[in-house]
């Protein structure tokens, strides 16, 4: 008989339509009902806290986010947890991105205080990520930012070479460097163990709320631990099928705002959820 307790959402594909928009009065009245009733409310994304906080002016400081896929997580503007590479891994990374045969690739390394590019990165991909990262800056070296946590790589290159790089990743720096893809081109480079699913654990553990009672949305490779790990998992109807075979129910697509219509169900008591209230 569970009840949902907590509802976390990834964002681009997923809460996002494709013009990176949502409907906000009609979330507002839905975040409304979910506060009186206390159920939590994550935003879980690969994205940067200082992006994700600014689609949510009116609440960013009553809600939690697990940023950055799962490596820093901030719960009502309280850091709950920050992971970070060691320089080493970093350094071997770099090398390995460097020297591998990926064309067209193109990468950012992002800490708590800011992302980074380095010297000749492509500036139209840049112009690009900085709607994803509120905090960008330019460095020459690492040495530049020994005072920050690093602790993801935003990787961009041609599809067809997106699986031989994740495979180098996992031989190379097996233990060190994990990669997750969330599509188009994109492979983020996490610190092993710090994915989404990790930052919904911390918080379930904080709030003392089992998993059977959270209620997840994603469209991504970088969603599936989150997915597999709640008992409301939902896949976006514009997810890929491997997504949408990893989770136990279907949401309409990310244009049809289907996030909404699936937490509007949830909050009248219609079916899955009917049959735990």
């Amino acid at each position: 008989m569970t009840t949902v307790k907590m509802v976390a959402v990834d964002m681009d594909g997923t809460f996002l339509d494709d013009n990176k928009q949502y409907n906000r009065s009609r979330f507002l009245a839905c975040y409304q009902q979910l506060k009186a009733r206390d159920i939590k409310f994550v935003v879980a994304s690969g994205n940067q806290y200082y992006q994700l906080k600014s689609f949510f002016p009116e609440i960013a400081r009553e809600i939690a986010f697990v940023a950055e896929n799962g490596a820093w997580i901030i719960d009502r503007d309280e850091e709950l947890f920050c992971g970070a590479f060691s320089r080493r891994d970093i350094i071997a990374v770099i090398d390995t991105l460097k020297n591998g045969d990926y064309p067209q690739l193109r990468y950012l390394l992002c800490g708590r205080n800011s992302a980074y590019y380095f010297d000749d990165t492509d500036e139209k991909w840049l112009a690009k990520m900085r709607h994803y990262c509120h905090r960008l800056r330019h460095i020459s070296s690492i040495d530049e930012v020994a005072d920050d946590k690093l602790f993801k790589f935003a990787l961009n290159l041609s599809d067809d070479y997106v699986e031989p790089l994740m495979a180098d990743i996992a031989r190379l720096h097996h233990g060190a460097a994990a990669a997750t893809s969330s599509g188009h081109g994109s492979v983020d480079l996490i610190v092993p163990g710090h994915h989404k699913a990790h930052g919904l654990n911390l918080l379930a553990q904080r709030w003392g709320i089992s998993h059977d009672a959270v209620l997840a949305f994603g469209d991504g490779g970088n969603d599936l631990e989150m997915l597999r790990q709640s008992g409301f998992s939902f896949a976006m109807a514009n997810a890929p099928q491997r997504i949408k075979e990893a989770t136990r129910y279907l949401a309409p697509g990310n244009n049809d705002q289907g996030v909404l219509q699936v937490i509007e169900q949830m909050l009248a008591g219609e079916p899955p959820f009917a049959m735990h209230s």
